[in-house]
Order: C-alpha cells, then sequence, then structure tokens
C-alpha cells in the first residue's frame, strides 16, 4: 500500500533521515532525535513499515562480497509491456525493475557471479514473448549508491 507524499508529516521525515543516516538506532536515541517518547517511536516507524513506506535493510556493496559483475540491461518490448513486467519480475537475478519512458520500455539492474551468469540472464529476458531487443551497460566500479531521497 503506498502512501500520498503529503500523508507524510515532519515528524515521519525526521524518522525516516534518522533511519536512512543509521537504520540500528535504537528506539530511544532516534526518540530523542524527532522530539517523541520510545514508544511513540516505536509506532511510528512500524507504521512507516506496515504501509510500505520505509523498509530497514542492510545495503552491501555487491562487488565487495563476491559478485564479479553489476549490470543494468534496457528491455525494448512490443506491445503492452504489463505481462513482461510480470515475467521479468519473477527472475529473481533482476534486483531492480522499472517500466520505463524512453528508448527502452523497462531496465532491469542485476547482480551476478560472472559473465556467463549475465549471458544466461540476457538470453533468458530475450526469450520472454514480447522482448524485441536488450542492450546490457556493464556496471565497472560501485561509486555511489545512497537511498537518501523522500526525506528532505
Amino acid at each position: 500500500m503506498n502512501r500520498p507524499v503529503n500523508a507524510l508529516d515532519q515528524i515521519d521525515r525526521a524518522i525516516i533521515e534518522q533511519l536512512q543516516r543509521d537504520g540500528r538506532v535504537p528506539y530511544t536515541r532516534l526518540g530523542a532525535a524527532v522530539g517523541l517518547s520510545e514508544a511513540a517511536t516505536r509506532q511510528r516507524v512500524q507504521r512507516l513499515i506496515d504501509t510500505g513506506t520505509v523498509q530497514v535493510v542492510a545495503v552491501t556493496n555487491p562487488l565487495a562480497i563476491g559478485y564479479r559483475r553489476m549490470a543494468m540491461i534496457g528491455v525494448r518490448t512490443e506491445g503492452p509491456s504489463d505481462d513482461i513486467a510480470t515475467a521479468l519480475q519473477a527472475m529473481s537475478d533482476i534486483d531492480y525493475l522499472v517500466i520505463t519512458a524512453g528508448s527502452f520500455d523497462l531496465m532491469c539492474e542485476v547482480v551476478v557471479a560472472d559473465d556467463a551468469n549475465l549471458l544466461d540472464l540476457t538470453n533468458r529476458i530475450r526469450r520472454v514473448p514480447g522482448v524485441t531487443s536488450t542492450e546490457t551497460f556493464i556496471y565497472l566500479d560501485l561509486v555511489k549508491q545512497t537511498f537518501a531521497w523522500g526525506a528532505h
């Protein structure tokens, strides 16, 4: 369930900003930073999680933990993209999937062990009915990764 942006008040935004800095901050310290009690802070965080507004997760650099290949795959299609997006969404090695406007209809971010796995995935994407072509953009290095949008 997505909440409209205007449903976030200043305290919600302050909580999100604090969690983006440190997702493991204790509720007592988080509450003190945003002006709430520990219990009220816990309830606010839980509501943000329950509504799908935030997820508190550990973010890794895949290259630092043994994955050797990261890439963005642009996908061109014919016809409606709904069924194609559903098929791609089911592929566990696609980590991020968006429907786009422009020269690609969908963009898939992938993290795989090596080039052989990237080739296998690319071939599976090309076999999806309605996919007309793909273009792969291989990441050479992960220079910046941030998830700080939404709190400002």
